[in-house]
């Protein structure tokens, strides 16, 4: 195999094999799709592709608690990036992670840490190569030990004294409602403040804080205090929400455990899981979960991979099977070498995935991002006119209508509009990731649910990828000894074809007999001895020149290769002992994947380098459109053409199919996730199942009909009590229930999409293939 790079007309490169042919001597006339390797992109913000990365070298790397939506990270790169010494900034919520690049001789790493504090939010430093380690879940906090429950428990325990105090001394209500508002007002105001001195004037703690000074100015005192202890009940409420929305991803990070028994010395050494390095030796005990990504050595056993595929039936794993760190070993010990380190096990993969996705903002986000950031200082001037312009020009009073103009202040608040994609585009993340589905982020789930047709490589996505028997047609009835006789000689061969005869006879229990002098004819066929009877083996053109083929078998063989199966001729001293037709059969799943995409009104169409004849046979089982006899090349031409009249997809296996995927509106990769494809997909399904690509479709729709349901939320309590408002139906205590209740409305519909599998029938398995012949 070599390496060389293809580029796509869009000026990306995608690494590609090029495969070289077999050349042992068989010309059975076979035409597949080379087998390939995983290969696809990633649309990153700008439509362009982005690779998932560690920190990069020298970067600095930060903890930071009490951040709950992205108004928090825009806040802080705010507020850090007018700072000197501070350059590329990046923040991830998902994660919780502060990561830039620092130079300490202009700016220190605890300056940096003091200004986050004084935003409001905790920092710890951490180290870069955490980052990527996979997360684990945090260690319970006492709910009381929150900032933010803090907050509100003091607001609240004022209000309840303040409303004590007013039916105990009437006469003292207005003070003590004053100073309750002030009091707890303070930790808001102290935020806003320090956020406008970093350049974050337009923050929703600005909102309140003047809200509620203006409150006490026209001496709506018991109405401010109830204001600052509802919006301290909403920031809890979000934080719930978001915290809930970050477990489905890093519930991830729990599966792998915390030691490894490590093989030392001829005995077991426990040492902690993280500390594993590629190469060494490790025992998992029947019950255990598997530490690190590795192969096995040693034992036979069952593993649940559910866990990080989503695929509930356990597998069997050999020596030199692929085993992944969280899985759980079933039925005996295992013996397994250490592939990958723990920053780069399945699991740790999966989640700098999940979490990139999560940060690359989708179309509709960064549309919404634009106009909240128009939006904000309009509503404030808007607020401005409504409390200066009637006294001014019509004589109203002040007091009514600078409470209507804090009350409009409050409402127009778009923090629910703000939260209302991202909140959704997350939870469709993690609930893709916990069943097996990668998607690199919002922009590819949009493009998912607009895709009208899907175009799939044949070999290995619709097929099994690799020929097997379908039908021995012995002329004395004896298919099994048949079938003994050829493998007899094809074990002296690599051929593919070879191998499934091999594989064909090992099944039956027909593999006692042995060949001798077998060898090669050069590009016709193989042949040998079994006993005193001499065997050839070949495609019927050249099968004809050493034996007299009868009308029957011309007849037979002609009906097994209009069914596009590839037919060798067993010949057996001189005289046709019989036929055995070999095919890449379809998958399983490939007949009911390609029936859910109909289902969903999506077209499917099969792009093959196969002969038109094995094409058109495949296609009629499974009831898909095919082109065939295509070049790689060819493919992506085709799919040009198509992308160019409709949004489509473009489902492969391989790295030489990453031509076509570049060309694609979306990339996906089947698989279980090999490195080419989790690193340069657009959306990879890990259970290599054709069904999931219908799953993916429904995802991607179930989250944009969520969006859809959040921006109408989020809007029409806008417009409602902006009317309102104005006309002074509706005061600020209802402005503030409006403002939070719709953001946590709005993040609680979002979470609706972490259980969308819970509903889901599993992947509907095509009918069983029909059985193969013996005759």
């Amino acid at each position: 195999m070599t390496q060389q790079t293809l580029r796509a007309d869009d000026g990306h490169s995608h690494a590609a094999d090029c495969c070289g042919a077999h050349a042992d001597g068989h010309d059975h006339a076979h035409g597949h799709d080379h087998p390939h390797a995983h290969g696809a992109s990633c649309h990153g913000e700008d439509g362009g592709r982005v690779q998932i990365a560690a920190p990069p070298p020298g970067a600095t790397v930060w903890k930071v608690g009490g951040m709950d939506c992205a108004s928090c990270a825009t806040t802080i790169t705010t507020a850090l990036g007018r700072m000197p010494g501070i350059s590329d900034i990046h923040i991830s919520i998902t994660n919780e992670t502060l990561t830039l690049a620092l130079d300490e001789s202009r700016t220190t790493a605890a300056t940096v840490e003091q200004q986050i504090g004084k935003l409001g939010y905790t920092a710890e430093r951490v180290a870069a190569k955490a980052v990527a380690q996979p997360i684990a879940q945090d260690k319970p906090r006492r709910w009381w030990s929150e900032r933010k429950m803090q907050v509100a428990l003091t607001a609240g325990l004022l209000l309840a004294v303040a409303y004590a105090a007013s039916l105990l001394l009437p006469q003292a209500a207005y003070g003590v409602f004053v100073a309750a508002s002030l009091i707890a007002a303070v930790p808001i105001a102290r935020r806003a403040i320090m956020a406008a001195i970093a350049g974050a004037p337009f923050t929703i703690e600005m909102l309140m804080t003047i809200a509620v000074v203006g409150a006490l100015v026209i001496g709506a005192a018991e109405e401010a205090a109830v204001v600052v202890f509802l919006f301290s009940i909403g920031e809890v409420l979000e934080g719930v929400a978001a915290n809930r929305a970050r477990a489905g991803i890093k519930a991830l990070g729990a599966l792998i455990p915390q030691t490894a028994l490590v093989e030392n010395a001829g005995g077991l050494k426990e040492v902690p899981a993280a500390s594993l390095a590629p190469g060494d030796i490790v025992v998992v005990r029947p019950g255990d979960r598997v530490p690190a990504d590795g192969t096995v050595e040693e034992g036979t056993s069952s593993v649940d991979e559910s866990p990080i595929t989503g695929e509930s039936v356990p597998k069997s794993k050999a020596p030199g099977a692929e085993v992944f760190a969280g899985s759980i070993n079933q039925d005996a010990a295992l013996k397994l070498r250490v592939t990958r380190a723990a920053k780069d096990n399945m699991i740790a993969r999966i989640v700098a995935l999940v979490e990139e996705a999560q940060e690359a903002k989708a179309p509709t986000e960064r549309f919404i991002d634009r106009f909240a950031r128009l939006y904000m200082p309009f509503i404030v001037g808007l607020a401005i006119l409504v409390a200066a312009v009637p006294p001014l020009a019509f004589g109203g009073a002040w007091n009514e209508w600078l409470y209507r103009g804090l009350t409009l202040l409050l409402i127009g608040c778009p923090c629910a509009l703000v939260i209302s994609v991202p909140a959704a585009i997350a939870s469709g993340l993690a609930a893709g990731a916990r069943h097996g589905l990668l998607v690199k982020g919002g922009a590819i789930l949009e493009t998912l649910a607009r895709i009208q047709a899907v175009a799939f490589d044949k070999t290995g996505t619709l097929t099994e990828g690799r020929p097997a028997v379908t039908d021995v047609i012995a002329t004395d009835g004896r298919a099994t000894d048949l079938v003994a006789m050829a493998a007899a000689v094809e074990r002296h061969s690599n051929h593919p074809l070879a191998k499934a005869i091999v594989a064909r006879a090992d099944r039956d229990g027909a593999a006692g007999t042995a060949a001798t002098a077998v060898r090669a004819v050069a590009g016709k066929g193989m042949e040998g001895l079994i006993g005193e009877t001499r065997i050839f083996i070949g495609a019927p053109r050249f099968a004809a020149e050493r034996a007299s083929l009868d009308a029957a078998t011309i007849e037979a063989i002609a009906r097994l290769e209009d069914d596009g199966k590839t037919v060798t001729v067993v010949v057996a001293d001189g005289a046709a002992a019989g036929l055995i037709a070999l095919r890449d059969e379809p998958r399983r799943d490939a007949a009911a994947g390609i029936g859910a995409l109909k289902g969903l009104g999506v077209g499917a169409v099969m792009l093959t380098g196969d002969n038109a004849r094995t094409g058109s046979a495949i296609a009629r089982l499974l009831g898909i459109e095919v082109r065939a006899e295509m070049l790689p090349a060819d493919k992506a031409v085709a799919v040009k053409e198509m992308a160019a009249i409709k949004t489509i997809a473009m489902v492969g296996d391989g790295i030489n199919d990453a031509p076509a995927l570049a060309s694609a509106h979306v990339g996906i990769a089947m698989g279980s996730g090999t490195d080419v494809a989790l690193e340069a997909a657009d959306a990879a399904l890990l259970k290599n199942d054709v069904g999931d690509v219908a799953a993916l479709v429904r995802l991607a729709r179930a989250t944009m009909a969520n969006i859809h349901q959040n921006i109408g939320i989020a809007l029409a309590l806008k417009a409602i009590f902006l009317v309102t408002t104005v006309t002074g139906a509706t005061g600020l205590w209802m402005a503030i229930v409006a403002d939070t209740g719709g953001t946590v409305l709005v993040t609680l519909n979002a979470l609706r999409l972490l259980g969308h599998f819970r509903q889901r029938i599993a992947s509907p398995t095509a009918a069983p293939q029909p059985a193969m012949a013996a005759r």
